[in-house]
């Protein structure tokens, strides 16, 4: 028997430690870093060798906030990560999770907040479903020939709907019993038993319930009040683990419970992230004020509190009106609760309706998270060419008619068959650096495997180290490259207590190797496939294949030259279930 499976020599070595990188020879056998030598090991004694000279060697990145809930079923290589680097993800963000629950009820709390048809969700659940308690939802999880290894939160909506039935969870007078409260927790502990990072809340009532039953009404755990998160909280609080909350960001004004719940005078302190800090066109000054009161409480309250950020421009495309940020304002849900596109017209159409979203949408005064800028709003596709390459308040001087008008005059008309394009946020380099760059703030929120049509993120890590790299050729850095992979790795694996993200001797072997040379225009540029696992649905994705050279999970290549290997993700033995410690 040979040393080692593997030999990756020559590279510029990170160890998600933020310290100095150096040129390293790593030996790998049966899933683990073995050896790290600065002199070269003995090729003989390896399986196979990698040669990684003039690239950069660095630990597997984390992807704290995705919705791969679903995919994980139907495509459980989840490559649209793996190529990209990303070796760990969590589940369960944003109150959802499929561990608890019927089909049905997770279906329809699933599906329209984050944009998957329900139509490949609910059957998915009905084949794949065979789980019924939370340990053994985890159990399953680890009989999948996973890609990359998997974290969970426990969702509140979930555990709410199946404690006291999804109709009563709705129901907006209606508190839990005693009875109920008792028994959620001890859902929440037995989770956390199991290896579930925390609990994940939602408090946003703009993300909505699909299905026929309950359609746009908040989900679950928007109805619960605030006992009765802090009854959760202390036992999050007794056993160290996370509290991961959708704030309103229509108001904002609830960010300050959540920073209150982080807290630790006189108590112990509660580790709290939340989406998510970034430089929205909306309001050009919020983040600002609320990064400064995050730095307050951690700094001299005894806080724990990290904002989730995107280290990248956050766009947005959109088919007519079926678009998440429209569910903000009562119009915009109005549209988008008639699945119906030919009920759907009716509305659009109809005056009554039609005053009502021109006021909704002009009114300066209404909170917002979307900046309802139509002069920021690109037309890409439509069965009109004339109009593609045009914002829609370019094409409403053209017709001489209000910009709303023409909005809904061509979502009218088109349909789902119009297609739009905006930016959202971090559209400014500075501000999006100084968040970044920020103490209390993590990595992350890209939404991987929700808003399959409208957005992908999936290979944030790449762009922000593009960032970061290109500011230091240009002379003007503003963060080194190990600190910025230790943001990617160590720091996130640390914060949630996971075992990822750095790489010594012994560690399990999920790494990455990187062409910064590939750090190039092509982590930008979008383009579209197919998922053929959920019914062939055309997903917006990112390829940029000269960056990403290798990525190992569990001392396995699955990744080569920016592709997914075949045998990925229906042969065993590379993600695993990792429990929080």
């Amino acid at each position: 028997m040979k040393t080692y499976d593997w030999i990756i020599k020559n590279g510029l070595f990170f160890d998600g430690t933020g310290a100095p990188p150096a040129i390293r020879h790593l030996g790998i056998r049966d899933g683990k870093l073995i050896e790290i030598s600065d002199s070269p090991l003995n090729e003989e004694a390896s399986e196979k060798v990698c040669e990684a000279r003039g690239h950069w060697v660095t630990p597997g990145f984390i992807d704290f906030h995705t919705h791969y809930d679903a995919e994980i079923e139907a495509a459980p290589s989840l490559s649209e990560s793996l190529r990209h680097g990303v070796t760990t993800v969590t589940l369960g963000s944003c109150s959802l999770s499929l561990a608890l629950g019927t089909p049905e009820d997770l279906a329809d709390m699933f599906s329209r907040v984050e944009a998957i048809p329900r139509d490949q969700v609910l059957p998915l659940l009905q084949k794949k479903k065979t789980w019924n308690t939370l340990k053994e939802y985890t159990d399953h999880l680890n009989q999948l020939p996973l890609g990359p290894n998997v974290t969970s939160f426990v969702g509140h909506s979930s555990i709410r709907a199946y404690v006291m039935g999804l109709e009563r969870s709705l129901s907006k007078n209606v508190k839990p019993t005693q009875e109920e409260m008792n028994r959620m927790k001890a859902l929440l502990q037995e989770g956390i038993d199991a290896g579930y990072l925390g609990l994940s809340i939602n408090t946003l009532r703009w993300d909505k319930m699909d299905g026929t039953r309950f359609r746009s009404k908040p989900l679950p755990s928007t109805f619960a009040s605030w006992s009765e998160f802090r009854s959760f909280n202390q036992i999050l609080r007794k056993n160290g683990k996370i509290f991961q909350g959708v704030p309103n960001v229509s108001t904002k004004v609830n960010v300050l419970l959540f920073f209150w719940e982080s807290i630790g005078v006189f108590r112990k302190k509660l580790k709290t992230t939340i989406i998510s800090l970034m430089d929205p066109r909306s309001n050009r000054t919020l983040y600002l004020l609320v990064a400064g009161l995050a730095r307050l409480i951690n700094r001299f309250l005894g806080a724990d509190f990290r904002f989730q950020a995107l280290p990248e421009i956050f766009d947005l495309y959109a088919d007519g009106v079926d678009v998440v940020v429209f569910e903000e304002f009562g119009a915009g849900t109005a549209a988008i609760h008639l699945a119906d596109l030919v009920e759907r017209k009716k509305l659009l159409l109809d005056k009554g309706y039609r005053k009502w979203f021109r006021k909704q949408w002009t009114n300066f005064f209404l909170p917002r998270v979307f900046h309802r800028d139509f002069n920021q709003a690109t037309v890409v596709e439509c069965p009109d060419s004339s109009l593609i390459g045009k914002t829609f308040y370019q094409i409403s001087k053209q017709r001489k008619e209000h910009v709303v008008d023409t909005f809904l005059n061509l979502c009218a008309e088109y349909g789902n068959d119009i297609r739009w394009y905006t930016v959202i946020a971090n559209d400014r380099p500075g501000p999006l650096k100084f968040i970044i760059s920020h103490p209390d703030v993590l990595i992350g929120f890209s939404d991987a495997g929700a808003h399959l049509r409208g957005m992908a993120h999936y290979n944030f890590p790449l762009r922000m180290l593009r960032l970061v790299n290109d500011a230091i050729r240009e002379g003007k850095p503003f963060l080194t490259l190990e600190k910025a992979i230790w943001r990617l790795t160590g720091e996130i694996a640390d914060w949630f207590g996971i075992d990822a993200g750095r790489l010594q001797k012994g560690s399990r072997a999920d790494i990455v190797i990187i062409n910064p040379e590939g750090l190039d225009n092509s982590v930008e540029e979008i383009h579209e496939a197919p998922l053929e696992e959920l019914g062939g649905i055309v997903r917006l994705v990112r390829r940029n294949d000269k960056a990403v050279d290798a990525v190992f999970v569990n001392g396995i290549l699955c990744v080569q030259k920016g592709n997914v290997l075949e045998d990925v993700g229906k042969k065993h033995g590379l993600g695993k279930f990792l429990s929080a410690r």
